[in-house]
């Protein structure tokens, strides 16, 4: 069983003498007003959750732009800080990104180029130029920051995700024998969808510079192994997964990520969680018996209308849960600069105010959304309080939230409802595995997990949780870096 302490020593005894450097576009703290006073708050976003108990195992130092209103004010002369705040365990050092950057790298072409080609969601992506030279603009500042903060010193630097693809490529432009890596969060494209982007040659040139690049299934790999073979004059082994373009050598493998499972699961049983889950209860409105409960940033790729709409067909098909059932979506607002985001929310708030009228007896009816942020307290207590935990993906890396879950679940009181087509439905087997486009499919899950015997649901929940305690975050942060050391 990895543990923190299994991980600190794989990297003391592993990367002794490097400078141990993870970057991301998204901070794991923000400092943001309140009034006049600071508060620093954690992000709650998948990445961010994961790694960063991984970060305070290693004590490195994690680049990654700085958004909080308050952030500037709180940085030394290096804009660099200590996180977190109540126990320092390792350095954040922020990038400063203008509107104008941050609108084309990150609203332009991370969002709405590169996700939704990554995504099956038959959404179309818009590749335009101006928001590419921004991207690269910002790809550069980044691969800046941490040659600043690598100085002469020896380095291992680990990127993450789509958002920084032409980093490894200006890193190693200055100092080729810095060890750079890559982990891919979202599912990579089949090489049909990929050969649509105007710069998938530059794109495969700076994740070739990497010296491992990771993905969370076997299946992207070979994706990503079939693109470089069809688009770059590469020499692709198969065999080694692995792939040679201009004299360097990429390897390429799966890592499933996961969570700190035993932290959550000790934070979910622990007074604070305890103290605030009867009073979620509270606060929803209509009146019911079963609770059923989604997590989700506000996204297309969620299938959040799909699972409104098979709560829809669940009442049709089964009214003897009317008054009984209700199913709770929350949602944090994200992107809302994309003109497809916010279509989103006009069209779940729609749908949802059709089903509740069609549905709505009385004070009670079945669907309810809302899209204030949470803190991850009260996250961990929707979680205990649910009795269904509902993950729609319609395309999915991983999903961590299917993970979290579970490993809330303090009380042994729920079950996973999971889309085939996220990256965890490959590990957490003993899930209730639907197809998110099939409503009556859905909903003929959703009494399953109503009526299952407590026995079974017992045995699947332990079966799950045992999966992901032999697979944790420490797990999958040693086995990516003891790769890297056989390199």
């Amino acid at each position: 069983m990895w543990t923190k302490e299994t991980l600190k020593e794989i990297i003391q005894q592993k990367l002794g003498g490097y400078k141990f450097i993870v970057v991301s576009n998204r901070e794991p703290y923000s400092h943001e007003y309140s009034g006049k006073k600071i508060s620093c708050v954690p992000s709650v976003s998948g990445l961010t959750i994961a790694l960063n108990p991984v970060m305070q195992a290693c004590d490195g130092t994690w680049v990654a732009h700085g958004s909080g209103d308050a952030d500037k004010t709180v940085v030394d002369k290096q804009n660099k800080i200590r996180v977190p705040p109540e126990n320092p365990a390792y350095t954040l050092k922020r990038v400063w990104l203008t509107k104008q950057e941050e609108n084309g790298y990150y609203y332009g072409y991370a969002n709405q180029a590169l996700w939704p080609m990554s995504h099956i969601v038959y959404h179309m992506p818009v590749f335009l130029p101006d928001h590419w030279e921004y991207y690269k603009k910002v790809n550069q500042k980044f691969a800046q920051a941490i040659l600043e903060e690598i100085g002469d010193e020896k380095a291992f630097v680990w990127l993450q995700d789509y958002h920084l693809t032409l980093c490894a490529k200006y890193i190693k432009e200055k100092r080729p024998d810095v060890i750079v890596a890559l982990f891919w969060h979202i599912p990579w494209p089949n090489p049909e969808a990929f050969r649509i982007c105007p710069q998938k040659k530059e794109i495969m040139e700076g994740l070739l510079s990497n010296d491992l690049l990771g993905f969370h299934i076997p299946y992207h790999c070979h994706n990503f192994l079939s693109a470089a073979e069809i688009e770059l004059e590469s020499k692709v082994d198969w065999e080694e997964s692995a792939i040679t373009y201009k004299d360097h050598k990429t390897i390429i493998q799966s890592f499933p990520i996961s969570i700190d499972a035993d932290g959550i699961a000790n934070m979910a049983g622990g007074d604070e969680v305890t103290k605030r889950t009867p009073l979620i209860a509270h606060e929803i409105d209509p009146p019911y018996e079963i609770l059923a409960v989604s997590i989700d940033r506000v996204d297309y790729t969620k299938g959040i209308l799909q699972k409104i709409q098979a709560v829809d067909r669940f009442l049709d098909k089964h009214p003897q849960y009317k008054e009984k059932f209700v199913f709770i979506q929350i949602g944090a607002l994200s992107r809302m600069h994309i003109k497809a985001y916010k279509q989103l929310i006009d069209d779940v708030q729609a749908l949802a105010e059709e089903v509740n009228w069609k549905h709505q007896s009385g004070a009670w009816y079945p669907i309810v959304i809302t899209n204030k942020k949470l803190d991850y307290t009260t996250h961990l207590a929707y979680y205990r309080t649910a009795d269904i935990c509902i993950v729609g993906s319609l395309h999915d890396g991983m999903n961590l939230v299917a993970k979290e879950y579970l490993m809330a679940d303090a009380d042994n009181k729920g079950i996973l409802i999971l889309s085939r087509f996220a990256g965890a439905a490959r590990e957490l087997k003993e899930a209730i595995l639907v197809n998110p486009y099939d409503p009556d499919g859905v909903a003929d899950a959703i009494k399953q997990a109503i009526e299952m015997n407590p026995v079974e649901k017992t045995e699947r929940l332990n079966k799950m949780k045992e999966t992901i305690r032999e697979n944790n975050i420490y797990f999958w942060a040693g086995n990516f870096i003891e790769k890297l050391v056989k390199l």
